[in-house]
């Protein structure tokens, strides 16, 4: 990266540590950092609507619909999230690449041979011309859409019990003052059971953040890949050869956590504390019961 460091056997001491610090890859591995906080921020709002849409789902009045619903939270939440962190991007990507195949490839060409999938070259996503850093953004959405359907059913069942949570005194005062349906869910049910869901959703967060490593099993260049590629021994053939620092590495990644984590609580304290002012829940009252 610097002219100083163009031959890394001159190093010494501190130099050649600002120097191995600086080089390529390592740039990569703090770049990484951004792609874990920039899946939390994709992920956070879609696995929400996931289980919004699933909570609003589980409550419809429609029998179809409500079955939907109570299939998709039971059936997510009973199966280990590493078997959907697996089979939603495999799934994901053998029928985006089935549709284009229908339309780049022969259509009278079958693309199972045996237990094998295979499409022509043009119908392939990415594409094999395409860019590093296509692949790498095309991982991260099918990573995504794995994280929001197992997140979003864990999501649906947490909203789901804030709704439930909500006094139907309330929703049937509505009622009785003529509001429809619609209006009551918009103006009495859903803006009152956030309190009821903050704690859920919080602990919800804190798993999400602890199961960011998992982009390392769906092939994306995280952290831990970093992590354990530039920890590694490195012999002589390398340019900077050193032992095996991964104990390091990680020890940085641990670090990285916490502080998600910390940081985390100290923002759901307070959006807690703001939501439970004139509510009437234990921290509502805990907070009445203070200010006298």
């Amino acid at each position: 990266m610097f002219a100083s460091c163009a031959d890394p056997k001159s190093l010494e001491g501190l130099a050649w540590l600002m120097c191995y610090l600086a080089s390529g890859k390592h740039l990569l591995f703090y770049l990484s950092f951004g792609t874990v906080l920039l899946l939390l921020a994709i992920t956070a709002p879609v696995a929400l609507l996931f289980g919004f849409g699933g909570a609003m789902a589980s409550r419809s009045r429609i029998a179809p619909i409500r079955w939907f619903g109570r299939i998709y939270t039971s059936m997510v939440r009973g199966v280990p999230d590493i078997i959907f962190f697996l089979f939603v991007p495999i799934a994901l990507d053998q029928a985006f690449e089935w549709l284009r195949s229908r339309i780049y490839c022969d259509p009278t060409v079958p693309v199972r041979h045996g237990n094998e999938f295979i499409v022509c070259s043009a119908a392939k996503l990415p594409l094999s011309t395409s860019p590093e850093w296509v692949h790498q953004a095309y991982g991260i959405f099918l990573a995504v859409i794995a994280f929001a359907v197992v997140f979003g059913a864990f999501a649906a069942n947490v909203l789901y019990g804030a709704m439930n949570a909500v006094p139907r005194a309330q929703l049937e005062t509505a009622e009785a003052y003529g509001m429809s349906p619609g209006q009551v869910n918009r103006r009495i049910l859903i803006p009152q059971m956030w309190t009821y869901a903050l704690p859920g959703l919080a602990n919800l967060w804190m798993i999400l953040i602890k199961a960011t490593p998992l982009l390392f099993v769906l092939g994306v260049e995280d952290i831990v890949y970093w992590a354990r590629e530039l920890g590694a021994a490195k012999t002589r053939v390398y340019a900077y050869p050193h032992p095996d620092w991964r104990l390091y590495y990680f020890l940085g990644i641990l670090v990285f956590y916490l502080l998600m984590t910390w940081g985390s609580e100290r923002i759901f304290d307070r959006i807690r504390a703001r939501l439970s002012r004139g509510q009437a829940t234990a921290a509502g009252e805990a907070m009445r019961k203070a200010a006298t």
